[in-house]
């Protein structure tokens, strides 16, 4: 039987192992799930939504055993907790909008007619959740998904199969049925036989742009619908009239934090020549205060990356890019920890251009790279110079502008003095090699029920 080995950052130890479910058993998970859904959608609203928050509650009391499982799996310090606090946010936000978002939409009621548009359940929701937030990425489509009616197979990531099991383990605790919620561990193929079989009504997923073509291949023909968040190269611009220092921490804190493996982290940074070089002194400042090492030590900042892999590529793209004439501003030397494996010393680029994969294409790690501009209209180009769009940051003391740039932004999300953020009362959504559909907000709902049409004329 084949198993997946999960491989931790912080020391190259296997943490966790687990048989992956043959496709036959694949399948009668998928059986099952058909079997509870009707069952499910049945209960009350109001039910559900106690039943799935009661949930969060019990995902929130497995905090001392996920913190430490975090950091060993994908390498995030214990010092920054878990992903409690955006979980609760999102997941209290979907509950408070569901009986509008999911409400009846009234044309007509008279003598004559009654025509309405309802929202059933989309059936059996598929979720393959990415490992770099394991708990926030997936309750972004889970909580919706079972509050809206629907049954939920969860696929998670192999560097995280532990994030799966609490997930399970929290929902069914609470009272969710094993068969509403059910955490597999599969393959690549039988994940996209599945698919192919058209096993589900709707299938998210977040993760690589490879791994989205994989998924679209694999629905081709099936009809089935999807919601891709895939890669990102999110740019940050600093106007002539930011504040500084607010800029400094939030665009740097937004390309540092989780060693840089962040959906909506930061990239790219686009400075006004007037503030150029203040900025680049004192984002030097804010990297050189970083502490690399041991995530399981309160004192660390930034722990591994979740695979030396990972690392690799990133160690690559700043060598290719010294090499066409940028400047690295970090020496390694000043991060002890930094092993040459998964360990690896954060890193500010200067002298970059668009010609140089680390401007390019994603990073996914602790490197940015600084550019000098003239005006929003140059900002605004190289900022649009990208295959992906999911968010952008503006620092300015100006709404109006802030505006008015991001109306010419291709981008999922403008962020105003703020950076690597999520509002739940906001669609989450790309374009782009960033994917396609959307989450949380009103228009999550949307993507995990279908609609249908009443047409009653009264006699």
């Amino acid at each position: 039987m084949t198993r997946i080995s999960l491989v931790s950052p912080v020391d190259g130890s296997v943490y966790a192992e687990r048989a992956v479910m043959p496709l036959v058993a694949a399948r009668e998970a998928v059986v099952r799930a058909r079997a509870a859904q009707g069952a499910w959608a049945a209960q009350s609203l109001e039910t559900r939504i106690a039943t799935v928050m009661a949930g969060v509650d019990a995902l929130e009391e497995l905090a001392p055993r996920i913190v430490p499982e975090l950091a060993w799996q994908m390498g995030r310090p214990i010092r920054y907790g878990g992903e409690f606090g955006g979980v609760r946010e999102r997941a209290s936000y979907m509950a408070e909008i569901a009986p509008e978002a999911l409400a009846d939409t009234v044309i007509e009621e008279s003598a004559q007619f009654s025509r309405l548009l309802a929202r059933e359940p989309q059936g059996v929701v598929f979720v393959i959740a990415p490992w770099n937030y394991p708990f926030l990425t997936a309750v972004n489509t889970i909580v919706p998904a079972l509050i809206a009616g629907n049954t939920v197979v969860l696929k998670h990531a192999s560097q995280t199969l532990l994030a799966g099991e609490r997930l399970a383990e929290a929902f069914h605790a609470a009272g969710v049925p094993r068969g509403v919620f059910q955490n597999v561990v599969l393959d690549h193929a039988t994940t996209e036989a599945l698919i192919a079989d058209r096993s589900f009504d709707f299938v998210n997923f977040t993760g690589s742009v490879s791994g989205g073509r994989a998924i679209e291949r694999a629905a081709a023909g099936t009809f089935t619908a999807t919601g891709l968040e895939l890669g990102g190269k999110d740019p940050g611009y600093v106007r002539a009239d930011a504040d500084l220092e607010a800029a400094v921490e939030g665009l740097m804190d937004g390309a540092m934090f989780n060693s840089g493996q962040c959906c909506c982290g930061i990239e790219r940074i686009y400075v006004h020549e007037s503030l150029y070089d203040t900025f680049v002194e004192k984002a030097v400042a804010w990297v050189m205060a970083q502490r690399l090492g041991n995530p399981l030590e309160q004192d660390t900042t930034m722990g591994p990356m979740a695979q030396a892999r990972f690392a690799a590529l990133v160690r690559d793209q700043i060598a290719e890019a010294v090499a066409m004439g940028a400047h690295a501003l970090i020496d390694p030397r000043a991060f002890p920890a930094d092993d040459g494996g998964a360990y690896l010393a954060p890193q500010i680029l200067t002298d970059v251009t668009h010609a140089m994969r680390v401007m390019r294409e994603e990073s996914f790690g602790p490197v940015v790279g600084i550019m000098k501009v003239r005006d929003d209209p140059e900002a605004i180009g190289l900022m649009n110079d990208s295959a992906f769009g999911l968010t952008a940051s503006i620092w300015t003391r100006d709404a109006q502008a802030a505006r008015m740039i991001g109306a010419q932004l291709q981008t999922g999300t403008v962020l105003m003095n703020r950076c690597d953020y999520l509002d739940p009362a906001l669609c989450w959504t790309g374009c782009k090699d960033t994917g396609r559909g959307a989450a949380l907000s009103t228009l999550g709902y949307h993507a995990l029920t279908r609609v249908k049409s009443y047409y009653l004329k009264k006699v």
